[in-house]
């Protein structure tokens, strides 16, 4: 079994064709459900990305595992709430990627108390979440485009 050298780095303009092919992944949408409503159009993937890098308050960061693209986490507040999230390929979950992703991300940003959303049944981010000092604090509803239908959350706090 292979280490996983997982690091956090500047996101690279190049970085954004491998986001790109992450966000296709059909039950990778379902379980962020709160994504774009085509995810093969990428003029208007790269449109939302021109959107958060003009953004200079957000925190973004590319996540490898031994050097390779894994995915990226960021924090915005574009709701009013520093928000932490984040998107890993789909072959890389189960693997401690996420987990140790997060908490390298918030032992670099000092924002805090620090939120995150989920969808009440992705088990798997909510114990990356948990792991690094999330708990639930709250419980939200909204449209959920990966799913077309409404969907419930849990919104998580770090103090």
């Amino acid at each position: 079994m292979s280490m996983n050298l997982i690091s956090l780095r500047a996101l690279q303009k190049d970085d954004l064709d491998a986001f790109f092919e992450h966000q296709k992944d059909e039950k990778a949408r379902y379980m962020a459900a709160f994504v774009s409503k085509n995810p093969n159009d990428k003029q208007a993937f790269l449109a939302h990305w021109d959107k958060v890098l003009a953004d200079e308050s957000i925190v973004i960061r590319t996540i490898l595992n031994n050097g390779r693209i894994s995915g990226h986490i960021l924090c915005h507040s574009w709701f009013g709430d520093p928000e932490l999230t984040y998107w890993l390929d789909k072959s890389e979950w189960g693997r401690g990627i996420a987990t140790e992703a997060v908490r390298l991300f918030v032992q670099e940003i000092s924002v805090r108390p620090l939120f995150t959303r989920i969808v009440k049944d992705n088990m798997g981010s909510q114990r990356v979440l948990e792991k690094n000092g999330f708990v639930i604090s709250d419980e939200d509803k909204g449209f959920a485009n990966g799913r077309n239908s409404e969907a419930e959350e849990f919104i998580l706090k770090l103090n």
